[in-house]
Protein backbone atom coordinates (compact mmCIF):
# COMPACT_ATOMS: atom_id res chain seq x y z
CA UNK A 1 0.00 0.00 0.00
CA UNK A 2 1.27 3.45 -0.88
CA UNK A 3 2.27 5.62 2.09
CA UNK A 4 -0.08 8.32 3.28
CA UNK A 5 0.33 11.57 1.38
CA UNK A 6 1.91 14.31 3.49
CA UNK A 7 -0.16 17.10 4.95
CA UNK A 8 0.31 20.13 2.75
CA UNK A 9 2.08 23.10 4.24
CA UNK A 10 -0.02 26.25 4.21
CA UNK A 11 2.21 27.94 1.62
CA UNK A 12 1.49 25.15 -0.89
CA UNK A 13 -2.27 24.87 -0.53
CA UNK A 14 -3.12 27.58 -3.05
CA UNK A 15 -0.47 26.55 -5.58
CA UNK A 16 -1.94 23.38 -7.08
CA UNK A 17 -1.21 22.51 -10.71
CA UNK A 18 -4.25 21.93 -12.92
CA UNK A 19 -5.49 19.96 -15.90
CA UNK A 20 -6.40 22.95 -18.08
CA UNK A 21 -4.00 22.10 -20.91
CA UNK A 22 -4.67 18.37 -20.75
CA UNK A 23 -8.44 18.90 -20.92
CA UNK A 24 -8.04 21.20 -23.92
CA UNK A 25 -6.02 18.54 -25.73
CA UNK A 26 -8.34 15.69 -24.74
CA UNK A 27 -11.29 17.69 -26.05
CA UNK A 28 -9.44 18.15 -29.34
CA UNK A 29 -9.10 14.36 -29.73
CA UNK A 30 -5.60 13.79 -28.35
CA UNK A 31 -6.04 10.65 -26.31
CA UNK A 32 -2.52 10.25 -24.89
CA UNK A 33 -1.04 13.40 -23.39
CA UNK A 34 2.37 13.08 -21.74
CA UNK A 35 3.94 15.48 -19.26
CA UNK A 36 7.74 15.67 -19.28
CA UNK A 37 10.23 17.26 -16.89
CA UNK A 38 14.00 17.13 -16.40
CA UNK A 39 16.14 16.95 -13.27
CA UNK A 40 19.89 16.94 -12.76
CA UNK A 41 21.03 19.25 -15.56
CA UNK A 42 22.83 21.53 -13.09
CA UNK A 43 24.42 18.73 -11.09
CA UNK A 44 28.17 18.13 -11.18
CA UNK A 45 27.83 14.36 -10.76
CA UNK A 46 25.48 11.54 -11.64
CA UNK A 47 22.93 11.18 -14.43
CA UNK A 48 20.67 13.69 -16.09
CA UNK A 49 17.13 12.35 -15.71
CA UNK A 50 13.84 13.01 -17.50
CA UNK A 51 10.45 11.92 -16.21
CA UNK A 52 7.42 11.24 -18.41
CA UNK A 53 3.90 10.78 -17.04
CA UNK A 54 0.45 10.05 -18.50
CA UNK A 55 -2.25 11.01 -15.99
CA UNK A 56 -5.82 9.63 -16.03
CA UNK A 57 -8.83 11.72 -16.90
CA UNK A 58 -11.20 10.44 -14.24
CA UNK A 59 -9.13 10.12 -11.06
CA UNK A 60 -7.06 12.63 -9.10
CA UNK A 61 -4.23 12.40 -6.62
CA UNK A 62 -4.25 15.55 -4.54
CA UNK A 63 -1.23 17.29 -3.04
CA UNK A 64 0.90 16.94 -6.18
CA UNK A 65 3.14 19.97 -6.61
CA UNK A 66 6.28 20.87 -8.53
CA UNK A 67 8.98 18.68 -7.00
CA UNK A 68 11.10 21.75 -6.18
CA UNK A 69 8.34 23.03 -3.87
CA UNK A 70 8.31 19.82 -1.83
CA UNK A 71 10.74 18.56 0.77
CA UNK A 72 12.55 15.28 0.17
CA UNK A 73 10.29 13.52 2.70
CA UNK A 74 7.17 14.90 1.00
CA UNK A 75 8.35 13.74 -2.44
CA UNK A 76 9.16 10.27 -1.12
CA UNK A 77 5.71 9.99 0.49
CA UNK A 78 4.02 10.97 -2.78
CA UNK A 79 6.16 8.88 -5.13
CA UNK A 80 4.33 5.56 -4.92
CA UNK A 81 0.92 7.25 -4.96
CA UNK A 82 1.79 9.19 -8.10
CA UNK A 83 3.23 6.12 -9.81
CA UNK A 84 0.17 3.98 -9.01
CA UNK A 85 -2.14 6.76 -10.19
CA UNK A 86 -0.52 7.35 -13.57
CA UNK A 87 -1.77 5.47 -16.63
CA UNK A 88 1.89 5.10 -17.60
CA UNK A 89 5.16 6.62 -16.44
CA UNK A 90 8.88 6.23 -16.98
CA UNK A 91 12.16 7.93 -16.16
CA UNK A 92 14.97 8.03 -18.72
CA UNK A 93 18.60 8.78 -17.88
CA UNK A 94 21.72 9.99 -19.63
CA UNK A 95 24.82 8.91 -17.72
CA UNK A 96 27.60 11.26 -16.70
CA UNK A 97 29.72 9.74 -19.48
CA UNK A 98 27.01 10.53 -22.05
CA UNK A 99 26.70 14.05 -20.66
CA UNK A 100 30.45 14.52 -21.16
CA UNK A 101 30.68 12.94 -24.60
CA UNK A 102 27.49 14.33 -26.15
CA UNK A 103 27.14 17.68 -24.37
CA UNK A 104 24.26 18.54 -22.07
CA UNK A 105 21.69 19.45 -24.73
CA UNK A 106 22.14 16.20 -26.66
CA UNK A 107 22.20 14.22 -23.40
CA UNK A 108 18.91 15.79 -22.32
CA UNK A 109 17.33 14.82 -25.65
CA UNK A 110 18.64 11.28 -25.21
CA UNK A 111 17.19 10.98 -21.69
CA UNK A 112 13.85 12.36 -22.91
CA UNK A 113 13.72 9.83 -25.74
CA UNK A 114 14.44 7.00 -23.31
CA UNK A 115 11.71 8.22 -20.96
CA UNK A 116 9.08 8.42 -23.70
CA UNK A 117 10.14 5.07 -25.16
CA UNK A 118 9.82 3.60 -21.67
CA UNK A 119 6.14 4.51 -21.43
CA UNK A 120 5.14 1.68 -23.75
CA UNK A 121 2.61 3.95 -25.46
CA UNK A 122 2.85 6.45 -28.31
CA UNK A 123 1.93 9.97 -27.16
CA UNK A 124 -0.36 12.19 -29.19
CA UNK A 125 0.93 15.30 -27.45
CA UNK A 126 3.90 15.98 -25.17
CA UNK A 127 3.88 18.81 -22.63
CA UNK A 128 7.34 20.10 -21.72
CA UNK A 129 8.39 22.27 -18.82
CA UNK A 130 10.30 25.34 -19.98
CA UNK A 131 10.90 27.19 -23.22
CA UNK A 132 13.17 24.67 -24.96
CA UNK A 133 11.83 21.66 -26.87
CA UNK A 134 14.23 18.92 -25.79
CA UNK A 135 11.88 16.19 -27.04
CA UNK A 136 11.66 17.24 -30.68
CA UNK A 137 8.98 14.81 -31.83
CA UNK A 138 6.88 17.45 -33.60
CA UNK A 139 3.92 17.04 -31.25
CA UNK A 140 5.16 19.06 -28.29
CA UNK A 141 3.92 22.07 -26.39
CA UNK A 142 6.28 24.10 -24.23
CA UNK A 143 4.91 25.54 -20.99
CA UNK A 144 7.03 27.99 -19.03
CA UNK A 145 6.77 27.07 -15.33
CA UNK A 146 4.80 24.03 -16.41
CA UNK A 147 6.12 22.02 -13.46
CA UNK A 148 4.15 24.33 -11.17
CA UNK A 149 0.99 24.78 -13.27
CA UNK A 150 0.44 21.60 -15.33
CA UNK A 151 -0.50 18.42 -13.45
CA UNK A 152 1.11 16.01 -15.93
CA UNK A 153 4.41 17.84 -15.75
CA UNK A 154 4.24 18.14 -11.95
CA UNK A 155 3.73 14.37 -11.71
CA UNK A 156 6.69 13.78 -14.04
CA UNK A 157 8.84 16.13 -11.95
CA UNK A 158 8.20 14.12 -8.76
CA UNK A 159 8.86 10.78 -10.45
CA UNK A 160 12.10 12.03 -12.03
CA UNK A 161 13.38 13.77 -8.91
CA UNK A 162 12.76 10.89 -6.51
CA UNK A 163 14.20 8.33 -8.94
CA UNK A 164 17.38 10.34 -9.45
CA UNK A 165 17.72 11.14 -5.73
CA UNK A 166 17.58 7.44 -4.92
CA UNK A 167 20.33 6.76 -7.45
CA UNK A 168 22.55 9.42 -5.85
CA UNK A 169 21.88 8.16 -2.33
CA UNK A 170 22.94 4.70 -3.44
CA UNK A 171 26.10 6.14 -5.03
CA UNK A 172 26.95 7.92 -1.75
CA UNK A 173 27.87 4.57 -0.19
CA UNK A 174 30.63 4.15 -2.78
CA UNK A 175 31.99 7.69 -2.52
CA UNK A 176 32.12 8.72 1.15
CA UNK A 177 33.04 12.32 1.79
CA UNK A 178 31.21 13.88 -1.13
CA UNK A 179 27.82 14.03 0.65
CA UNK A 180 25.94 12.73 -2.39
CA UNK A 181 23.17 11.53 -0.08
CA UNK A 182 22.52 15.19 0.79
CA UNK A 183 23.56 17.26 -2.22
CA UNK A 184 22.65 14.69 -4.93
CA UNK A 185 25.72 15.80 -6.91
CA UNK A 186 24.88 19.51 -6.96
CA UNK A 187 27.57 22.03 -5.98
CA UNK A 188 27.68 23.03 -2.31
CA UNK A 189 30.53 23.90 0.08
CA UNK A 190 31.24 20.35 1.32
CA UNK A 191 31.06 18.94 -2.20
CA UNK A 192 33.54 21.56 -3.43
CA UNK A 193 35.92 20.87 -0.53
CA UNK A 194 35.81 17.13 -1.28
CA UNK A 195 36.67 17.82 -4.92
CA UNK A 196 39.59 20.01 -3.91
CA UNK A 197 40.93 17.37 -1.54
CA UNK A 198 40.15 14.11 -3.34
CA UNK A 199 39.47 15.05 -6.96
CA UNK A 200 36.58 13.87 -9.13
CA UNK A 201 34.96 10.46 -8.77
CA UNK A 202 33.98 8.18 -11.62
CA UNK A 203 30.46 9.65 -11.58
CA UNK A 204 31.52 13.29 -11.89
CA UNK A 205 30.92 15.12 -15.17
CA UNK A 206 34.45 15.77 -16.28
CA UNK A 207 33.59 18.18 -19.08
CA UNK A 208 32.42 20.83 -16.62
CA UNK A 209 34.43 23.94 -15.85
CA UNK A 210 34.96 22.98 -12.20
CA UNK A 211 37.59 20.53 -13.48
CA UNK A 212 39.79 23.48 -14.45
CA UNK A 213 39.77 24.78 -10.88
CA UNK A 214 40.95 21.61 -9.14
CA UNK A 215 44.49 20.91 -8.02
CA UNK A 216 46.18 18.67 -10.57
CA UNK A 217 44.85 15.13 -10.20
CA UNK A 218 46.13 13.53 -13.39
CA UNK A 219 42.56 13.46 -14.71
CA UNK A 220 42.14 15.84 -17.64
CA UNK A 221 38.97 17.75 -18.41
CA UNK A 222 36.82 15.99 -21.03
CA UNK A 223 35.29 17.82 -23.97
CA UNK A 224 32.16 16.81 -25.90
CA UNK A 225 32.38 15.27 -29.35
CA UNK A 226 33.00 17.98 -31.95
CA UNK A 227 34.32 20.48 -29.41
CA UNK A 228 36.98 22.86 -30.63
CA UNK A 229 38.91 25.36 -28.50
CA UNK A 230 38.23 29.03 -28.97
CA UNK A 231 40.71 30.59 -31.38
CA UNK A 232 43.56 32.56 -29.90
CA UNK A 233 42.83 36.29 -29.95
CA UNK A 234 45.00 38.32 -32.30
CA UNK A 235 47.96 40.07 -30.68
CA UNK A 236 47.44 43.61 -29.53
CA UNK A 237 50.09 46.15 -30.45
CA UNK A 238 50.55 49.41 -28.55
Amino acid sequence: MAPTAPKLRRTLKARAPGLHVERELWAAGHELVVGVDEVGRGSWAGPLSVGAAVVPRDRRVYKIRDSKMLTEAEREALFARVGDWCVAWAVGHASQVECDELGMSAAQKLAARRAIDGLGVVPDQVLIDGSWDFVGTGNTRRIVKGDATCLSISAASILAKVTRDRIMRAEAEHYPGYDFERNKGYPCPRHKIALQGMGPTSIHRRSWVFMDKLPWTGIPRVHPIGWEPDPEPPPTFF
